[in-house]
């Protein structure tokens, strides 16, 4: 073989073990973003329709553990991960009474919910004020949705992280 084509070959050798290289980089920044800063979650009731729609891919946000009214965030309950909108943060009264969903005292016009949100038979006792570091969310869909009414507030640390996208399943 001759000197050039040697080199050649070397040179190819090269450029093939920096491309591989390259690859495996990207590869593990790619698994570190979603294992470590973002995560997806796959919704699997109808607790936030019409937002959120059984189905939907969620893309989170881990890093977002403080909410504001209004946001929606994951967080883990019996095992699964829901998808659920905060509707007081820490220092807010919550009361949730026949006549609908009272925080700090004043009715709450939620122009995305279209049922009434009425308290459950079991479950937490109203008006609940939150401590430092706690939320209180609802689903959408009150009539059916299992969230605060049931489990009480939820600790800021203790959710997945702020929903950033939603990803709409299209019959699929």
């Amino acid at each position: 073989m001759s000197e050039v084509a040697e080199r050649k070959n070397d040179s190819l050798r090269g450029d093939i073990f920096f491309l591989l290289a390259k690859i495996l980089i990207l590869a593990v920044v790619i698994t570190l973003m979603f294992t470590v800063i973002f995560g997806f979650v796959r919704v699997n009731d109808m607790s936030m329709k019409p937002a959120v729609m059984e189905g939907d891919l969620v893309l989170y946000y881990r890093m977002q553990k403080s909410y504001n009214s209004g946001d929606l965030l994951v967080l883990k309950s019996n095992d699964t991960l829901q998808v659920r909108r905060v509707v007081a943060t820490a220092g807010d009264t919550v009361d949730i009474s026949e006549g609908g969903l009272r925080v700090n005292g004043n009715i709450q016009q939620e122009s995305y919910v279209y049922t009434s949100t009425q308290p459950y038979m079991e479950g937490i006792t109203f008006p609940l004020t939150l401590s430092e570091g706690e939320v209180f969310v609802l689903g959408d869909k009150r009539d059916s949705a299992e969230d605060s009414r049931i489990y009480g507030a939820v600790k800021e640390s203790s959710t997945m992280g702020k929903v950033v996208s939603i990803f709409r399943r299209r019959n699929f």
